[in-house]
């Protein structure tokens, strides 16, 4: 689910959708904004429903990538 395996190709791999989410979150953003963002550079690739990326958001925040502030995710500084 994390990585990609046999099963699971590495379009829909959380840690892949995870990078591309983070090249979207170059200043802080609605989860609404940020989901049609990332809808639109998914565009002629595997189908990722809103609970899957949900699910990418709870690992970036879990490896302490993103933060949830105002009601906005942002990037954490490194």
């Amino acid at each position: 689910m994390i990585l990609p395996t046999k099963y699971l190709n590495i379009d829909r791999s959380l840690l892949n959708l995870g990078a591309e989410v983070m090249t979207l979150l170059g200043r802080e953003k609605p989860v609404s904004k940020l989901w049609e963002e990332f809808q639109k550079t998914r565009q002629g690739k595997a189908i990722v429903t809103y609970e899957w990326f949900v699910l990418t958001l709870d690992l970036l925040f879990c490896l302490g990538y993103v933060d949830y502030k105002s009601g906005k995710i942002v990037r954490r500084a490194t």
